[in-house]
Parts: C-alpha cells; structure tokens; sequence
C-alpha cells in the first residue's frame, strides 16, 4: 500500500515507547500506536512527547499508523 493511500489524521503524541513506537491520539480521541516514517528516520527528525503530529492510517488496520509530519 503506498502512503497516498493512507488517511491522514490529526493527532498529539501522548507516550514514547521502546523501538521507536509512540502513542498518538487522535483529533476524535482514539488513540493508536504510530511509528516514523522512513523520511523523518533518515533526516533525524525528533519527535517527542506532546507534539502535534500528521498520522497515516491504513483503511485496514486503523490501530497502527505512521507519523508523516512533525507540526510546529
């Protein structure tokens, strides 16, 4: 599946965890585990606990997703 195909939500990081896995919770209060793209990986882009982040979210397997923007 490519990244066009994810839905892009809203949400802020609420927990850090092992692995480089966080928690997010969504605008509606869902919360899910996300980890960073390849992109943010490769040019060292921090992410810590309270940033307000842009998550893709499968259509699939809407509890895991993946942190594409790190908002300022």
């Amino acid at each position: 599946m490519a990244k066009d195909d994810l839905a892009q939500l809203e949400g802020k990081v609420i927990d850090a965890g092992a692995g480089g896995l966080y928690k997010v919770e969504l605008e509606n209060g869902a919360a899910i585990k996300a980890k960073l793209c390849g992109k943010m990986r490769r040019f060292n882009i921090r992410v810590v606990v309270g940033d307000k982040v842009s998550v893709g979210v499968s259509p699939y397997d809407p509890t895991h997703g993946l942190i594409l923007y790190r908002h300022k």
